[in-house]
């Protein structure tokens, strides 16, 4: 089985700030990692590894310094590494994204797709849905467990207050959440290894795009501005008995809603 997990480095978001003039995050100076929900979508797939005699590749795209996820990927255990990078692919929204994605699976080869839920940069939870829509294959999201009976793969996923069991048959592509497991610490032995294997390079050269599809001029949404919430207003406290609080409430929200 040939298990392909796509994995984005993303800034640390517990250090990340927004230029109050420019609207966009300040990533000097700030640390980037892998994204947290793709290192559990990599450790289920490290899982099935062990159990089931797979071969993992872990796939990311961006600049040549997003490497550094894949060493970390080959040092919890990976077999296969794929850096997707060209200047022509940069910009592009979750839709250029995900078409890029989809193209480097079908030249790699899979029978499954893990991804992360979404992204703590991004937070669309799109791109793993949109790489099996381009695939034309399923796709189950928001899963907490993955297990292979037969011939059929058996996700549980949880949506709001409810527990579902689904099960599909291969290749899909399916998307982890936080919840699944707890990923591994990386192996020392692989540790010292993983600078020598090799990480394969994917541009345009190979995957062969129209350079007006991809990137940000390929990219159908623009994000306009981003900004952090500003500060909620000053709270009342109403004292008295409960009917005294709501009658005072009902009297406040009726001349802030005009009611009358």
């Amino acid at each position: 089985m040939r298990i392909i997990v796509f994995a984005k480095q993303v800034p640390d978001t517990t250090e990340v700030k927004v230029d109050p003039i420019k609207g966009t995050l300040i990533r000097d100076g700030v640390k980037s990692i892998m994204n947290p929900e793709d290192k559990n979508a990599l450790e289920a797939a490290l899982q099935l590894k062990e159990s089931h005699n797979a071969t993992v590749t872990v796939i990311t795209m961006g600049p040549p310094v997003a490497e550094a996820i894949l060493r970390e990927s080959f040092a919890m255990g990976a077999d296969e590494a794929y850096l997707i990078t060209d200047p022509l692919y940069a910009g592009a929204d979750t839709l250029v994204t995900s078409m890029i994605l989809a193209r480097a699976a079908e030249f790699v080869g899979y029978d499954l797709i893990l991804t992360g839920r979404q992204a703590i940069d991004g937070d669309t939870a799109q791109v793993g849905i949109e790489i099996a829509e381009h695939l034309g294959i399923p796709v189950v999201a928001y899963a907490t467990d993955i297990s292979i009976s037969d011939d059929s793969i058996v996700v549980k996923r949880e949506i709001d207050n409810r527990v579902e069991v689904i099960s599909t048959k291969m290749p899909c592509v399916i998307t982890c959440s936080k919840d699944m497991n707890t990923p591994r610490y990386m192996n020392l032995y692989d540790l010292f290894g993983c600078y020598s294997k090799e990480i394969k390079v994917l541009n345009n050269s190979v995957l062969n795009f129209d350079k007006t599809k991809v990137g940000l001029v390929g990219s159908p949404t623009k994000v306009r501005k981003t900004f952090t919430k500003g500060p909620k207003g000053e709270g009342k406290v109403f004292q008295g008995s409960v009917e005294e609080s709501v009658e005072k409430i009902t009297e406040v929200l009726s001349e802030v809603l005009n009611i009358h």
